[in-house]
């Protein structure tokens, strides 16, 4: 059995001087100022866009996340409605076998510490639903059968393309203190990423 910690990537490198680049094309055609374009002016022009609510412009562009987190946070996050989504399945995915080390992985909770005596009844039950799956499948249940002993905490993995209007939505939504824990722990991770990577499209999400 492994326990970890949730985590998130970009599923691929984030070209920000192309994308503010087609962000400020598109958006210029609204204003015929095409002629207005410079060396650095992409970057005043999103920020003022987005201030006045003209959103739309930044739908142009997308961003695709491979998120790694516990099937708990998957059910709120895929009730976000434009997106794309290719999840880990445990219908398909045989935990029993050497492609997992005939183990299961689950993501470690984050508002309990490990001497925490409610985490250590997380963890025994953790171990027993391990044991009890791979005797399922031990038994002959197929992995779709023994699948539906699997908790919310198992690990899974989920690749999730959002335009930048809706990543934005997203993080106003989860990033606040009324989120899940677990959900906002991922959305702050992807808020981090984001602003990073493109400062003038999500530099106004707020800090803690």
């Amino acid at each position: 059995m492994k326990i970890i910690n949730a985590g998130v990537e970009p599923l691929e490198e984030i070209d920000a001087s192309a994308i503010m680049r087609k962000l400020e094309r598109a958006g210029r055609v609204c204003y015929k100022s095409e002629g207005n374009i410079k060396e650095d002016s992409a970057e005043k022009f999103i920020k003022g866009i987005i201030k006045r609510g003209h959103e739309s412009v930044i739908e142009h562009e997308a961003i695709t996340l491979k998120i790694i987190c516990d099937r708990g946070v998957t059910h709120e996050l895929v009730r976000h409605r434009i997106a794309s989504y290719s999840q880990e399945s445990t219908r398909y995915c045989d935990y029993s076998s050497g492609k997992f080390a005939a183990e299961l992985t689950f993501i470690k909770p984050c508002y309990w510490q490990e001497d925490d005596e409610k985490y250590k009844l997380w963890l025994e039950v953790m171990e027993q639903t391990e044991k009890n799956y791979l005797a399922l499948r031990a038994m002959g249940a197929k992995p779709e059968e023994a699948r539906s002993i699997l908790p919310n905490s198992l690990k899974t993995e989920i690749v999730v393309t959002m335009n930048l209007r809706e990543w934005r939505h997203f993080l106003r939504l989860r990033t606040a203190t009324a989120a899940h824990p677990q959900m906002r722990e991922v959305a702050l991770m992807i808020r981090d990423i984001l602003i990073e990577k493109l400062p003038a499209v999500f530099g106004d999400i707020g800090e803690d």
